[in-house]
């Protein structure tokens, strides 16, 4: 009887030093798997002055927004819930031109709020009379991209990338990752018809 007395004590003191452990470890963050569809372009060559090669699975329909102007698409990416934003304007002064070159900068520098970080890169492609600036904005930003081309005469092409979420980098970022190589290929692939 005393063993079997030992023995229950022994067990529910084991009981209830088991009971206090109160040490937590945390689970990592888990995000849902993205499955990127295989790279595959076509082209588009409409009635703007321009032309350059867009991802197949991705839609290029036109702006609809109130201020909407000829040549303004919107490259949609509906199985990641983004868009590409694109303008075109017809440059008739040089004035014109450098307000609008300074808008794009502005527009990419508006983010120094919430970015970690704003790279700039020169877009040069003087055998076609392409050149720009192409802004990868990082951070929890509403833009991830931004970019300009132009032939710095009478052409002007601005694109910006969106999501329709709330930002937060480091669940997009795959995502803005998988894009860009779409927007590289559209700048190396973008000509003016005239």
């Amino acid at each position: 009887m005393r063993n079997y007395s030992f023995i229950l004590m022994f067990a529910c003191l084991l009981a209830l030093s088991a009971c206090n452990n109160n040490s937590y470890t945390p689970k990592p963050r888990g995000y849902f798997k993205i499955d990127f569809p295989a790279k595959a372009y076509q082209n588009y060559d409409k009635d703007c002055p321009f032309s350059f090669d867009y991802p197949k699975y991705a839609t290029l329909v036109a702006d609809s927004s109130t201020d909407t102007q000829p040549c303004w698409y919107n490259v949609s990416f509906p199985q990641f819930n983004g868009r590409l934003h694109l303008t075109y304007y017809d440059i008739s002064s040089k004035k014109e031109y450098e307000n609008l070159v300074e808008d794009a900068r502005t527009f990419a520098f508006k983010h120094t709020v919430k970015a970690n970080a704003i790279d700039q890169k020169l877009i040069n492609y003087p055998e076609k009379k392409v050149y720009g600036v192409y802004y990868a904005i990082e951070g929890n930003t509403a833009s991830s991209v931004q970019f300009f081309l132009t032939d710095s005469v009478k052409h002007y092409f601005r694109g910006a990338l969106y999501f329709n979420e709330r930002p937060q980098y480091d669940s997009i970022q795959p995502v803005v990752n998988f894009i860009k190589k779409d927007i590289d290929r559209m700048i190396s692939t973008f000509k003016w018809k005239n």
